[in-house]
């Protein structure tokens, strides 16, 4: 006989709700545990995760939990390296083996790690989340994300955590690459456009760190968040709602770090006032790996792990991640919390199709390819359009025929130099030097011999026409590399004495071009006005070495807009961008923070002009919404894409506003002598902040919008103005620009 909860004509919640109902106070918590087979280690030295050494250790095996079921499986395809059918075969017996061991034979709910595509051997490494961010490409990164599901859902995988939605506020974190950008709506677009393919996939997106990881004291991993809840509403949450809204995602990962001194792990007011109650998340809340156990260990605001455990729970966490450890150590936990938690692990179970009675695992029985020349293409679109153009005054790019070119640099022939920290090879992969990386991933030096057939290669710079100086980053992982989770530096001069490199290069006499390679952004103010061009790429994955080649050959036109600004010192951080009047370069200090290189910004090897634009209603009311059109024209000759960028500017606000930030953008590709026109439909709940007494409202006065190719390059000003009283709004507000390119 079906029972209710086995009958997929009923709803997901009616469903789980009845299958609840059947279960014992154990079987309960166990949809609340996970299980990281394999990830033992005997040192911390190879530790993929804080903590990872003592907690893994110590934590319950899946033995003991197999009677009662199982909610999550850790990292099958990501704890160590194994062929992908090999993998899938062994998930499946598993799943099986589970299935056996509980009465309701249900199975655990895998999930992975997808940052720059499937982090498994043999998969394919895409450009890290800034190159996301660069490529300023909702669509591209939908579809990336959309074939990066499929090949997760083809082996078994049912949850991705990704992406990380933490708007930079100084790039010194070491998670500066895992991030999107320095701006809330880039930030808050382009993750939503993540979440949209992964979702569409039929993988569980998983919005990462909920609230205010990326604001750190001294941009120090873990490290206290000293932002206002102004900040707080007004920078860090936007991109979460937009990507619930907009792009759908089913679960929220809870932040490492505290706010004013509260975890947030432990934040009733975060993650059930605000998720639940005001936003009306229905999905679940994980735990970021071992997040629960450091409410006991590192912030101390828990006496025991079993006390984590409840505090986490009442606040509103679901599942422990990455094992079971505090869940196991709490006794008797309120039944209400128990039901509340398992209800949303069991509907999410049940929207998967985990608990329907024909449910089969993935068998790997078929040969399975997790780098298919699709998603290879894809890699190399979205590195293509990544690359930044910063400099080029010489007019040297793009490269002619036949010169003599030395590459000189301890990256230039270096795979590192293209993979972020989450990618299969340097996540993993560095821990298993007797195995191949997976995937071919050519150097800078190799992409460029193969792009320039006819260029002749010299090792002294004197004999040179051109030197290519290739400096930047190798990821790694807690100190184990100059970028990455837990590589967070005291400034921004680039590592490994690149600096002296430069020096030499551009001491040389010979043209220089600087190509970084990087995971944030370094100071470049040293070298940027002696320096024939400069190019930079945030670790671009595997075809990353030909898209940079292409760019600095021309078969690419550059395309990519910087999504944080570079700096002129290495001091001064947090950088000037979101800041108001008196965070910018003025009188009362002698340091100047402003970039080098402002948020935006990005050249191209042609030339664009844009048409004074028109405005439908250049006056309305503060619930109102108005069309600007702006014509782009390509007066160049070759091919190019253009990114047209709207910013706001608030001149009078009822507390201090930033000069100007993005509320809209598109790219325009455009043949030589062609047009295209910009339709930018602009809500006036886009000018909505929080004001002086935590209300979000619109302030009628005048509006300006500048419209420019980045923050400092305005080339016309939109002048509206909003009518009628000052309008408050909550999160239904409108929170996007629907820009057309006609």
């Amino acid at each position: 006989m079906v029972q209710p909860w086995q009958d997929t004509t009923l709803s997901a919640h009616v469903r789980a709700a009845d299958l609840l109902a059947r279960m014992t106070t154990e079987e309960k918590a166990a949809q609340l545990s996970s299980v990281w087979l394999g990830a033992d280690i005997e040192t911390e030295a190879v530790a993929v995760a804080p903590g990872q050494h003592t907690y893994v250790a110590e934590s319950a095996v899946l033995d003991a939990l197999l009677p009662y079921g199982l909610g999550h499986l850790t990292r099958p395809f990501g704890t160590v390296p194994v062929e992908p059918a090999e993998g899938a075969a062994r998930l499946a017996a598993l799943q099986q083996r589970i299935r056996a061991g509980n009465r309701f034979a249900l199975p655990a709910l895998a999930h992975e790690e997808c940052l720059t595509g499937f982090a498994a051997w043999q998969a394919t490494v895409f450009p890290t989340p800034l190159a996301w961010g660069a490529t300023f490409d909702p669509a591209l990164v939908t579809e990336m994300a959309q074939a990066i599901g499929a090949s997760m859902r083809a082996v078994g995988i049912h949850q991705g955590l990704a992406p990380v939605l933490d708007v930079v506020r100084d790039p010194r974190w070491g998670r500066t690459e895992e991030s999107i950008g320095e701006d809330p709506y880039l930030v808050g677009t382009i993750g939503a456009a993540y979440v949209r393919g992964l979702e569409a996939a039929g993988i569980v997106a998983t919005l990462k760190h909920f609230a205010g990881y990326s604001a750190s004291r001294a941009a120090r991993n873990h490290a206290p968040a000293s932002l206002g809840p102004r900040e707080l509403a007004d920078v860090f949450l936007p991109p979460f709602e937009m990507a619930l809204r907009d792009g759908g995602a089913r679960s929220v990962m809870a932040a490492y770090n505290d706010i004013d001194g509260l975890p947030a792990h432990a934040h009733h007011g975060l993650l059930t006032q605000l998720l639940r109650e005001e936003w009306g998340f229905g999905g679940t809340v994980v735990a970021d790996y071992f997040g629960i156990a450091f409410l006991h260990s590192a912030h101390r605001t828990a006496a025991t792990e079993g006390e984590a455990a409840r505090l986490a729970l009442a606040a509103g966490v679901d599942v422990e991640l990455p094992a079971a450890r505090c869940l196991p150590a709490a006794g008797d936990l309120p039944e209400e919390l128990l039901d509340r938690a398992a209800l949303r692990v069991l509907t999410q179970k049940c929207e998967l199709g985990l608990l329907d009675p024909d449910w089969e695992p993935v068998t790997g029985d078929v040969a399975i390819d997790l780098n298919p020349p699709h998603m290879r293409e894809l890699a190399r679109k979205v590195a293509q359009e990544s690359v930044v153009l910063l400099a080029d005054e010489s007019g040297v790019l793009p490269l002619g025929p036949g010169l003599r070119i030395a590459v000189v640099g301890p990256l230039a022939d270096e795979q590192a130099a293209m993979l972020g920290c989450y990618t299969f090879p340097r996540h993993v992969g560095v821990n298993h030097p007797e195995l191949p990386a997976g995937v071919e991933v050519p150097t800078f030096a190799q992409a460029l011999r193969a792009e320039l057939p006819d260029a002749v290669f010299v090792t002294d710079a004197a004999a040179a026409d051109l030197c290519l100086a290739v400096v930047g980053d190798r990821s790694g992982l807690f100190g184990r590399g100059s970028s990455g989770e837990g590589c967070d530096t005291p400034d921004l001069e680039l590592p490994y004495n690149q600096g002296a490199l430069l020096d030499t290069a551009l001491a040389s006499g010979t043209p220089t071009v600087i190509v970084v390679l990087s995971g944030r952004p370094y100071a470049l103010g040293r070298w940027a006005d002696r320096a024939a061009a400069v190019v930079q790429a945030f670790f671009p994955g595997q075809e990353g070495g030909a898209a940079v080649a292409g760019v600095l050959s021309g078969r690419v036109d550059p395309s990519g807009r910087l999504p944080l600004g570079i700096p002129y010192g290495p001091g001064g951080q947090p950088a000037p961008y979101l800041a108001p009047p008196l965070g910018l370069h003025g009188g009362p200090s002698n340091v100047d923070p402003t970039a080098l290189f402002p948020f935006g910004h990005g050249l191209s090897y042609t030339e664009f002009t844009w048409d004074p634009p028109q405005c439908d209603t250049p006056e309305l009311p503060t619930d109102g919404e108005t069309t600007i059109r702006l014509t782009v024209r390509n007066t160049g000759d070759r091919p190019g894409t253009e990114v047209v960028q709207l910013y706001l500017h608030d001149p009078v606000g009822t507390v201090a506003r930033p000069e100007v930030r993005l509320v809209g953008y598109a790219r325009v590709p455009l043949d030589p002598g062609a047009s295209a026109q910009v339709h930018a439909t602009f809500p006036a709940d886009l000018a909505a902040y929080t004001g002086a007494g935590g209300r979000r409202g619109v302030d009628p006065g005048a509006l300006p919008l500048p419209l420019a190719p980045s923050t400092t390059d305005v080339h016309h000003t939109v002048p509206l103005t909003l009518t009628g009283p000052v309008r408050e709004v909550g999160h239904r507000r409108r929170m996007r620009c629907e820009v057309r390119v006609k």
